[in-house]
């Protein structure tokens, strides 16, 4: 890719910014026109950015360009993962699923829902830990509303076992590894669901960005 700046998608060219051959200045406008085009390709024609959510979109592109100056002003780590929480509906795994092609460069991340590693720990044991407590980059979707786990009988919390697997790799990969997740549920619940221990290892793996909580359900 000669010019970063630019995208190509369908044989329609887009353009993010400008590029002076060292450092790429992005243009939050453009950067909406490509992710409206590319939120039509992924999702359908239905697609579109709505207006309320401009806020969310700015922060978490400024997270993904990497733009350290305005995620410093935002309490943005761009060095944490990215726990984007809001009521069902207001979009969280779209964005999650459309914003990794903004960064083509850029190690992509594998949407897994949260359930799925439950079921698969129910079926393979603790082999499932080690499979997601890897060096892969992951998005875990629907965060604290999984089944509980159940091995021969024996319970186990899945997803708290394997973000408590991925923050020790986390801090041995020297903060490289990214986490991403969505969750419904706000912080005390989460709490509830995964204990104190994991909470306190999720403030340190994750920025919190959130939608209103009286964000509407897109899918009606």
């Amino acid at each position: 890719m000669d010019n970063p700046s630019k995208i190509t998608e369908g044989g329609v060219e887009y353009s993010l910014g400008k590029f002076d051959g060292k450092s790429l200045l992005y243009d939050f406008p453009k950067i909406l026109i490509y992710l409206d085009a590319k939120g039509k390709m992924l999702f359908g024609q239905k697609f579109r950015v709505y207006d309320e959510d401009r806020e969310i979109l700015l922060k978490l592109c400024y997270y993904f360009i990497r733009d350290k100056e305005n995620c410093a002003s935002y309490g943005i780590d761009v060095d944490k993962g990215i726990l984007l929480s809001g009521p069902v509906g207001s979009g969280k795994t779209t964005l999650m699923k459309l914003l990794r092609h903004l960064v083509p460069l850029q190690r992509p991340y594998e949407m897994i829902p949260s359930r799925n590693v439950t079921f698969s720990f129910n079926h393979l044991g603790y082999r499932t830990i080690e499979d997601y407590g890897n060096a892969k980059f992951f998005c875990f979707d629907d965060l604290g509303v999984e089944p509980p786990g159940r091995f021969y009988g024996k319970d186990l919390n899945v997803m708290g076992e394997v973000l408590l697997s991925r923050y020790e790799l986390f801090l041995q990969t020297n903060k490289k590894l990214k986490t991403h997740a969505t969750t419904n549920l706000s912080a005390d619940e989460l709490e509830e669901r995964y204990g104190h221990r994991v909470r306190s290892r999720m403030r340190e793996l994750f920025n919190l960005i959130a939608f209103d909580e009286a964000t509407g359900d897109k899918r009606k």
